[in-house]
């Protein structure tokens, strides 16, 4: 396919996306109608699309409007000198040229240029301060790809060595001593013989930082509640040797894990009932949340969200925490994280469960934000007294 070409694909795609569909599905449905297309344009459709989304406020003021074609001519003419020269051309398979009265476009205000819904400003800025416009403009751009070394089978030089050798490039991360940012070869990862073997893992920065943050130690009984695909099961499992458990409310979220953790050689126990196996040294809830940390790589979920699917998850979060705090022995560890950078999920959750609940002594809390290079996490880490 063409550039111009890749640009009629994204128009099309995004149409769907802006009428309902979800942007994964209607990939996938792209995908198998275009058998014309290579991986190589799989691809770059993809991050036109992802930048499309990520950055849809601006693009549609700069394109002449929330369609499918002002968001990629509004992505053209920021990134490109001349769209109409290169893209849009109206030659075969390109977007017709831009009419000067329908495709005018404008400069985007101070507000579109964050890229955020309206409703979302107030809060967002309330939460992140000073930094609130820096990370707006970090959450515009495409999220690194971090991976996490399996020490248990390797060394970070063996990791760096085995992954070059299949012509991906990593580098280490300073202040972590099991990640790595990929440099070169990202699309490779998941296709090569070290990831194959256990021998690294993709795993976002912040989300290995969390997981670095808590207090483990040979021995210990964990319960990862909210387990999901397991990513941070087996960080946990990399740090110490514990005694691990996994829940999940939706048992085929877990589909992954065991695969997972037999390519890390790692043994979890699945359980649809984790109150029978507590007390726990330490019950991590990797709650559900806005996921407004992770944006970058799932740009479609901020216009998704509303006021009323905030207050929805907010609310789980709070009976998730009221669920599992039992299961917590006398003198051992909750630890509570979203990815999310809103206070309505994070310090204002803990806040609540410290008013209904006696007894938690909060130790430590973790804010990240796109600024450090990884998603936006929280950690909120509390302890439970009488030991």
């Amino acid at each position: 396919m063409t550039p111009a070409a890749r640009m009629s694909a994204a128009i099309e795609v995004l149409d769907r996306v802006l009428a309902g569909s979800p942007v994964e599905q209607v990939l996938t449905n792209w995908a198998r109608s275009a058998r014309y297309a290579g991986s190589t344009d799989r691809a770059e459709l993809r991050d036109i699309v992802f930048d499309c989304l990520r950055s849809r406020a601006s693009f549609a003021a700069l394109g002449g409007g929330l369609t499918g074609r002002g968001l990629v001519l509004g992505y053209a003419r920021a990134m490109f000198d001349d769209p109409a020269r290169d893209h849009f051309t109206g030659g075969p398979h390109a977007p017709v040229p831009p009419d000067p009265v329908t495709d005018a476009g404008r400069a985007p205000t101070e507000g579109e240029t964050l890229n955020l819904p309206d409703w979302l400003q107030a809060p967002m800025r309330a939460s992140l301060g000073e930094n609130f416009k820096p990370v707006m403009a970090a959450m515009a751009a495409r999220a690194p790809v971090y991976l996490r070394i399996n020490p248990g089978k390797t060394s970070r030089h063996g990791a760096i060595q085995a992954l070059e050798a299949e012509g991906i490039t990593t580098q280490a991360v300073p202040g972590s001593d099991l990640a790595l940012e990929v440099q070169r070869g990202a699309r490779k990862i998941k296709g090569c013989k070290a990831y194959a073997g256990g021998l690294v893992e993709l795993q976002d920065l912040a989300s290995q930082q969390v997981t670095q943050a808590l207090p483990l130690t040979d021995g210990m009984r964990v319960l990862d509640y909210c387990a999901g695909g397991g990513g941070k099961t087996l960080a946990m499992a990399a740090r110490a040797r514990l005694v691990l458990f996994a829940h999940d409310a939706a048992p085929r979220r877990m589909a992954d894990l065991g695969p997972r953790a037999d390519r890390a050689g790692v043994r979890v126990t699945q359980t649809p009932a984790p109150q029978a196996q507590a007390p726990y040294d330490l019950v991590l809830v990797d709650a559900p949340c806005s996921g407004s940390g992770s944006w970058r790589r799932d740009p479609e979920g901020k216009w998704l969200l509303t006021p009323e699917k905030l207050q929805f998850v907010i609310a789980t979060q709070a009976e998730i925490l009221d669920r599992v705090a039992p299961m917590v022995r006398e003198g051992g560890w909750l630890a509570y994280v979203t990815c999310s950078m809103l206070d309505a999920e994070n310090r204002d959750q803990i806040a609540r469960f410290q008013a209904d609940h006696s007894g938690w002594v909060p130790e430590s809390s973790l804010s990240l934000t796109p600024l450090t290079g990884g998603d936006g996490f929280f950690l909120a880490l509390l302890r439970r007294s009488g030991a």
